[in-house]
């Protein structure tokens, strides 16, 4: 008897989780519908550049659903750019190298240094509607988030070993299937770990993103960001308000990491490239209890898969299925007209630019130019420091993380927690700290600076020491290596082309960072050092647009220079001398 109630008992848990998880995907559906109506309503609303931030906790649910829906449009925005971008700079040897520097150029500028020009186009774009101005936010947003996305999976899809590509040229795989069987595998894991950091950097800007001047005119979205700015500005500060707020966005991190990024982490942990199958994997319950069998995913799955079936077919038929093309073969399919094209739309945009940019620095004092200059010594040493003291304790905390499954489960999503909660809502009671102790922006800034680019770092090296082989970890213990040995021949090289994509990418966060860092309102005082960041937010808050021009040039002609002589370089020892082969 006691053999059949268990029998009996465990198929009722059979039979009911299917039918509990239809429900919840279902109730999610109908939440996201009433969600879309919502917003629909408020966007195509009248728009209210400066709405009346209420400081009642009965209004953060809204602030924080609002919040909520600009940073995943833009994450949307961030992935389908990042992909598209890294794709066609890879496939097209003619017009690389520009697209890398384009790439370049857009990760030094700002996030201030997009909003005028932004929330002009997108406001003169839909002048009636609340839309223009949501579609602003979301864009500056995007401009936070987008570039470090943008390198991992340019990153990945040079860094694929010679055999694999050999083996789809020779299975003749289409573009359409080397794309999701191949190329999507390979960056998945280095894909996803920027997604969080650039989430988290998403929210780092949400203050500045849903609250700013610009100009004579004051723009203020209903938000969490707006929230908590306006609860730090107050005098005196909102500490309540403040704490409250913080509180639910730590909340929201949490849900985030819980619902979303750990059951993509445990999906991705498939595609590590091994010939030996870890015994240890990533687990998660949310993904367990989406891959039970159910109506919500059967349905969808049968679908798919005659769908992609009959594309297979019909793709076996074309002209580059039916040839195999050399692995060596980096003919640039697009001739010269693509290249013709960028350069002639790339001339006309820089004389365009030039002639404009001479016509708003008129006027400019050389006493403004030299505290540009100044302003940018300051900023280069803080971002150096900045990432000689993220790298100290990254690097080792992230191969510990990556390589040891049983630490994985404690801190990995501790770390994406804490990753995730944005500086900037830190920024305000760490300020009130150094105030009392008689301290101000000159450690603040350095500190804030490490808070939103440590991670980069981090969640990149995590990345590559779990994407390490099974087969090297296990070679490097048969053959006893010593410590000494296990990094400098296994882990380094291994982790390689993440940490420089990390580098990379930490550098630009610093960069970007100094405009928060380096200026900063709380009560009725403006805290500020000398920087360029500071310059650049005192610019863009007395409107003087010549100096906010003038000082982005400079922020750009610096990271740049840096990427080439030292990035750049290390990129191409990624590709070439620690590049996984067989």
């Amino acid at each position: 008897m006691k053999a059949q109630f268990t029998l009996a008992r465990s198929l009722v848990a059979a039979r009911t989780w299917p039918i509990l998880t239809d429900l919840t995907v279902g109730a999610f559906c109908l939440a996201l519908f009433l969600a879309m109506l919502h917003m629909a309503t408020y966007w195509l609303a009248s728009p209210v550049p400066a709405v009346t931030i209420s400081h009642s906790m009965r209004a953060v649910p809204i602030y924080a659903f609002y919040s909520v829906v600009r940073i995943a449009i833009a994450y949307l925005l961030s992935l389908i750019f990042a992909i598209s971008y890294g794709y066609i700079a890879v496939y097209n040897p003619r017009i690389e190298a520009w697209m890398i520097a384009v790439l370049d150029i857009l990760q030094s500028i700002p996030v201030l240094s997009f909003l005028p020009g932004v929330m002009l186009a997108m406001m003169a774009l839909v002048p009636n509607h609340q839309l223009g101005i949501e579609m602003g936010s979301i864009l500056l947003i995007f401009t936070g988030q987008v570039w470090n996305m943008a390198f991992s999976f340019y990153s990945s899809l040079k860094s694929i070993p010679r055999e694999m590509v050999e083996a789809s040229r020779i299975y003749r795989y289409s573009a359409w299937q080397r794309f999701w069987q191949l190329e999507m595998p390979s960056a998945a894991i280095g894909l996803i770990w920027n997604s969080i950091v650039s989430v988290a950097g998403g929210w780092f800007f949400l203050i500045t993103c849903e609250m700013f001047p610009l100009g004579e005119r004051n723009f203020r979205l209903p938000g969490l960001g707006s929230y908590l700015q306006t609860a730090a500005s107050a005098n005196p500060v909102d500490l309540h308000a403040l704490l409250s707020g913080l509180a639910v966005l730590i909340l929201i991190i949490v849900a985030a990491d819980q619902l979303v990024w750990r059951p993509l982490i445990a999906w991705s942990d498939k595609f590590k490239f091994e010939q030996v199958e870890s015994t240890t994997h990533v687990t998660s319950p949310i993904l367990s209890l989406l891959q039970r069998p159910s109506v919500f995913t059967r349905l969808p799955a049968r679908a798919w898969g005659e769908l992609e079936e009959h594309i297979y077919h019909r793709l076996s038929r074309t002209r580059a299925c039916l040839t195999v093309q050399p692995v060596d073969d980096t003919t640039d399919k697009a001739g010269l007209l693509l290249p013709i094209f960028f350069g002639a739309f790339a001339g006309l945009m820089i004389f365009w630019g030039a002639s404009r940019a001479m016509l708003l620095i008129h006027g400019v004092s050389w006493a403004d130019i030299r505290q540009l200059f100044l302003g940018a010594g300051a900023t280069f040493l803080r971002v150096n420091v900045t990432l000689i003291i993220a790298a100290l304790w990254t690097i080792p905390a992230g191969v510990a993380i990556g390589l040891n499954p049983k630490l994985a489960r404690i801190l990995q999503p501790i770390t994406q927690v804490v990753a995730s909660v944005p500086a900037t809502a830190l920024f305000p009671v760490l300020m009130l700290a150094l105030i009392r102790l008689g301290g101000g922006l000159g450690i603040g800034s350095i500190v804030l600076m490490l808070l939103g680019t440590q991670w980069y770092i981090l969640f990149n090296v995590i990345a590559g020491a779990m994407a390490i082989p099974s087969d090297l970890k296990e070679a490097a213990t048969v053959y006893r290596f010593t410590r000494w040995q296990r990094w400098t021949r296994l882990i380094l090289p291994g982790i390689f082309p993440y940490l420089v994509t990390g580098m990379i990418t930490a550098s630009g966060g610093a960069w970007n960072a100094s405009i928060i860092a380096e200026y900063y309102h709380i009560g009725d005082r403006t805290l500020l050092t000398l920087g360029l960041g500071a310059q650049i937010s005192a610019a863009t808050d007395t409107g003087r647009f010549s100096i906010l021009l003038l000082a982005t040039v400079l922020m750009a002609i610096m990271v740049i220079t840096m990427n080439r002589l030292v990035w750049r370089r290390l990129y191409r020892l990624a590709e070439t001398r620690y590049k996984l082969e067989s």
